[in-house]
């Protein structure tokens, strides 16, 4: 569905000023980045939002990040890959170039990232995915390993530019659980912040505000713009 400016322009402010009501109450100085999620919507409104100032996007997917980022390829955008990585796939999206991927899900994973980064002679900026809930249903690593296998890949894949974490929230309608998955991963970020740990990306369109409380300056929201 393409929706008209006005609409885009009402739902951006709204995410807006909630990500301000929620990072005012952690620091004034706490910045958020908004990483616009556009895989159920077109390019048009994609276009649209750049008009209204948004620059970063992510999508899940490989093929559809490279057709996107080939069709708006004239505009200045910042480009976040931040679905699971299939194996089959590194070689497409080392191509692509995104500004960030943000599902490093596996040591195997990073491995032959880097393995193909080599290759090609590139490098990728990447964020650790961290399974804070410890669900099956999830990829990522678990809260207890995050810290030493950061450090593993930071020396052992040269290619590979870790730049922070990344969490999906706890699979749940308790409030509570969401935010200790936030707690576990924030906690980690903060001891990363030494490794030079920049991005503690937590937070999507049902529980974003939270995910700032709990320390998050990175947010992946889509289903709450294009309503």
């Amino acid at each position: 569905m393409i929706l008209d400016k006005e609409r885009l322009r009402a739902n951006l402010d709204e995410v807006i000023w909630n990500i301000e009501e929620a990072r005012i109450t952690v620091s004034e100085h706490n910045i958020v980045k908004l990483v616009v999620v556009g895989k159920y919507t077109e390019l048009e409104n994609i276009s649209t939002l750049y008009d209204l100032g948004q620059r970063a996007f992510g999508e899940n997917q490989v093929q559809q990040l490279k057709s996107r980022m080939d069709a708006l390829e004239a505009l200045p955008l910042e480009w976040h890959m931040i679905g699971t990585l299939q194996k089959n796939k590194i070689n497409n999206l080392i191509d692509a170039r995104p500004t960030l991927m943000q599902s490093l899900d596996s040591l195997a994973l990073a491995q032959e990232l880097n393995k193909k980064l080599e290759a090609k002679e590139t490098q990728m900026h990447c964020l650790l995915q961290i399974n804070a809930a410890n669900e099956e249903s999830k990829s990522g690593f678990s809260a207890e390993e995050a810290y030493d296998m950061y450090q593993n890949i930071q020396e052992s894949c040269p290619q590979i530019k870790l730049r922070g974490v990344m969490t999906i929230g706890a699979h749940s309608e308790d409030t509570a659980l969401i935010q200790k998955s936030f707690e576990s991963t924030h906690n980690i970020f903060e001891k990363l912040q030494k490794e030079g740990a920049t991005y503690c990306s937590m937070g999507m369109s049902a529980d974003y505000e939270l995910a700032i409380k709990c320390g998050s300056n990175l947010i992946r929201v889509g289903s709450k713009l294009f309503k």
